[in-house]
């Protein structure tokens, strides 16, 4: 048996290991992994979701050890290589013998020389025990400065906004992101950035950084400077090269170990891979390549004669909720390259493709704000346009558009990660792969940064294979499908639906919270009463939203935002006597932040016994109906946006549908209660209403759709009804408005055939539907307070009733009470225990969708 050695466990280190594995059924290979981290390979890519709830094992790789030709080494560091007696030694004086060697010992980050940058407060973004010492300094912190504006620097700021921290950005380049986008999309990115609350400093270089007065430290930025409480670098990467040089490896022009076509380095037995090696002078910063390198080595080791000859760099990435993508020759450095360019600053977004003199072939792109080309245009690169380039990123035409599969030649990669083709796709699917699963496992495609899954979903959709639709493993059948089941059998319970028209079970984290939300729009019963309690998520089974020190919100409903100066009076008098934050929001609410289970009931009967009651702020259902002042004090105004949108938070109050719905009226034109960014939105025109649907903000903002124009006030609310329950009834599960309606044959068209023209003749039936929500309506706190059974749920401790949860601590800030420290990475998201019960005992879902 020959023996390797790899110098390195991070993501190119185990695709090698993997690679080799798949290539060696026989076991001529005894491999053994020295990995200087205590814990196993784990995804750097997601890195950030670590500080969004992912835990240590969420991110961890497949373990391959358990194979028994692999011996992972951890918390061993290669100390030395003997090219001569071909052996490596390690940190803890173990002598390793090698038959072929590979290094992929990947990079570190890079920390500018300037003064004070190794005060304490400073920091690295690269590893688990990065952002754990990040975590750690940010109790107490208030503001935190991330110095670099690329890819890892928005997600550092994007992890100290999430700590709770007020975030700032330093990128010495105009704009930010500068490898991965030009001026126009650094723009938009700035701006969408900021919005999140981030703030960005473009053409700024780090001089010092000193100890601070009010703050602990002070960065200089020339002329200028932020008081701050920490600081984390994020401007770059050094290959990890010092072994290979003191072995006496040839280095490359910019560091890194020297490696061929073949990925060997100047000693025909060892080979290098990732950040750490050097390919005709190149470092690569991404996986994709080190993945590729990866491939190589192991096809060389099998005896094979593959080689590297360089590899995809495009990117696709979510960054602080905006979407950013680049491909191929983005920046138009190819000879007589010409650029379309769409650049939509209202519509959030901006679009360039890179095209060959003669605008017939495709060398590259950008793409901010929204990506969604992104799965058809980067496979296209260096091939053949279908049609007109300004057609492919300008806005899609209502009920669809876009580039279609079948316009992707079979050479075309579909996996930038894996290098996988169209046609190896195809071949898979020929072979009997017929689900996205199959295809992940047979050719790896997906199982990288996964933003090629859409397109083997719609690989498989043009292969003929027909997409299944069950809601998950215990029911056949869609959310849609379940919903005609409910309202056509009576059922009331979810033990009776798993029982007739599932699988078998007890029912997941999947569908137990999607038939709640199916029973309670349709029956309309209390969400805990009976049977119906244990299928709450967190957030709807306290009637409040968890925050991150394990508190709770309490968000009383104020109709259009108007609100009497003697109910006023009661929410301060509530927050000063409880000791909670007050924030007033964007959707015209007062939110009151920091409550303790035990308290919610005390809480909410003061509030109750004010007039006051939920303002469902914890669940799938209506939020707000936003308003601007309308007619009543403005003097633009050409209606009643208020007494709308007052009139229509009370109808549609308490509505349970597939995602969270937000809505506004806006008085005029000018648009001030930002009616098109709604999941349904009105704007008052000197005629009527004109109705806008589909606009969501979040992750991946959405403009509302005009629907129906000049609407008198009787056929608006018809139509908002039949909206409403129509989404409710035939939307996937957390399918927002937006999504929902993109995904509907024939999209806008067809709503507006099925709203507005009856199409189906189902109006009527919508209709009657909304009415009967809107009689059966009763708030939910108001139900709670009034049934000892359900208040007997709202304890910290189910053994001591009265006793508060000790782990939960305040610190204060700008005179109001706020948590003592970030929640601690690990914590529990299931809710305290109660004496609630029901069909199961299963942990409730992650809250973090609501």
């Amino acid at each position: 048996m020959r023996q390797l050695v790899v110098i390195g466990n991070g993501m190119v280190g185990h695709r090698l290991v993997e690679a080799v594995l798949d290539r060696d059924p026989d076991g001529t290979w005894q491999i053994t992994v020295l990995g200087e981290e205590p814990r196993p390979a784990y995804d750097r890519v997601s890195l950030s979701t670590y500080f969004d709830g992912a835990t240590e094992t969420d991110l961890r790789m497949p373990d391959l050890s358990a194979t028994g030709n692999v011996e992972l080494r951890l918390g061993q560091r290669a100390t030395g290589i003997d090219t001569e007696s071909r052996t490596v030694t390690t940190s803890t004086g173990d002598t390793l013998n090698y038959d072929a060697l590979v290094l992929a010992t990947g990079s570190s980050p890079f920390v500018p020389p300037v003064p004070g940058h190794d005060l304490d407060l400073c920091h690295v973004y690269r590893t688990i025990d990065d952002l754990d010492a990040i975590s750690e300094a940010a109790r107490g912190a208030r503001t935190g400065v991330v110095i670099g504006g690329g890819l890892l620097g928005l997600e550092a700021a994007n992890a100290l906004r999430l700590l709770g921290l007020q975030a700032h950005v330093v990128e010495m380049a105009p704009w930010l992101m500068p490898r991965q986008v030009d001026e126009g999309g650094g723009a938009l990115l700035g701006h969408l950035v900021e919005e999140t609350g981030v703030r960005v400093h473009t053409g700024a270089a780090l001089s010092a950084i000193e100890p601070g007065d009010e703050h602990a430290a002070r960065v200089r930025l020339g002329e200028d400077h932020i008081d701050t409480d920490m600081v984390v670098f994020s401007v770059g990467i050094r290959p990890r090269d010092e072994i290979a040089h003191t072995a006496g490896l040839r280095m490359g022009p910019r560091g890194g170990v020297a490696v061929d076509a073949t990925c060997r380095t100047s000693d025909p037995a060892i080979y290098a891979v990732g950040e750490c090696a050097s390919a005709a002078g190149t470092v690569y910063g991404l996986v994709a390549p080190g993945n590729a390198m990866a491939e190589v080595v192991a096809d060389q080791l099998a005896g094979g004669e593959a080689t590297f000859t360089g590899a995809d760099t495009s990117t696709k990435l979510k960054l602080l909720g905006v979407d950013v993508a680049s491909f191929g020759d983005c920046h138009c450095e190819t000879p007589g390259a010409l650029e379309v360019v769409l650049n939509d600053p209202p519509g959030r977004r901006y679009a360039k493709l890179v095209v060959s003199d003669d605008a017939s072939t495709l060398l590259g792109g950008i793409l901010v704000g929204d990506a969604s080309a992104y799965a058809g245009l980067r496979p296209l690169v260096g091939h053949q346009l279908p049609g007109d380039p300004l057609e492919l990123i300008a806005p899609a035409r209502e009920g669809g558009g876009g580039l279609g599969v079948d316009a992707l030649p079979d050479e075309a990669q579909v996996c930038s990660c894996h290098a996988v083709t169209k046609g190896t796709i195809h071949s898979a699917i020929a072979d009997g792969n017929d689900d996205v699963g199959s295809l992940k496992s047979c050719t790896k495609a997906g199982t990288g940064c996964g933003s090629c899954v859409p397109m083997l979903k719609k690989l498989l959709t043009s292969a003929g294979v027909e997409q299944s639709n069950a809601l998950c493993e215990h029911f056949t059948h869609s959310r849609a499908e379940l919903v005609e089941i409910v309202l056509s059998t009576g059922i009331t319970t979810f033990s009776e639906l798993i029982a007739k028209h599932g699988t078998g079970g007890r029912g997941c984290d999947i569908c137990k919270p999607a038939v709640a939300s199916i029973l309670a729009s349709v029956d309309g019963g209390h969400i805990l009463e009976g049977e119906q309690a244990a299928l709450q998520d967190t957030n709807d089974h306290f009637l409040a939203n968890l925050q991150r020190n394990g508190t709770y919100s309490v968000v009383p409903r104020i109709p259009g935002g108007e609100i009497t100066p003697d109910k006023l009076i009661v929410i301060g008098e509530v927050a000063r006597d409880f000791g909670l934050y007050t924030k007033i929001t964007g959707g015209q609410r007062i939110d009151l932040f920091g409550a303790r289970v035990e308290q919610l009931p005390a809480i909410w009967g003061r509030l109750v016994e004010a007039g006051f009651e939920s303002g469902h702020a914890y669940g799938k259902a209506l939020r707000t109906v936003k308003s601007c002042v309308g007619t009543t004090w403005c003097r633009y105004g050409v209606q009643d946006s208020v007494a709308m949108a007052i009139e229509l938070e009370l109808r549609y109050r308490g509505l349970r549908s597939p995602h969270k719905i937000k809505a506004a009226v806006s008085g005029c034109a000018r648009e001030c209660a930002e009616a098109r960014s709604k999941d349904f939105g009105i704007i008052a025109t000197e005629n009527g209403w004109n109705l806008y649907v589909g606009g969501n903000g979040g992750f991946n903002p959405r403009h509302a759709q005009l629907l129906a124009s000049d609407l008198d006030s009787a056929t608006l609310v018809r139509y908002i009804d039949r909206f409403l329950v129509f989404y409710t009834r035939t939307a996937d599960r957390l399918q927002r408005t937006a999504a929902w309606i993109e995904d509907m044959e024939g999209g806008l068209d067809h709503l507006r055939s099925v709203i507005v023209d009856d199409s189906l003749g189902i109006a009527a039936e919508l209709e009657r539907a909304m009415d009967r929500h809107v009689s059966n309506y009763s708030d939910e706190w108001r139900g709670v307070l009034e049934d000892p059974d359900k208040l007997a749920r709202f304890v910290s401790f189910a053994n001591a009733p009265e006793t508060p949860d000790p782990t939960i601590t305040f610190d204060t800030e700008r005179d109001q009470p706020v948590p003592a420290g970030p929640v601690p990475l690990g914590m529990p998201e299931t809710p305290p225990a109660t004496s609630g019960s029901g069909p199961t005992e299963t942990p409730h879902p992650n809250p973090r969708e609501a």
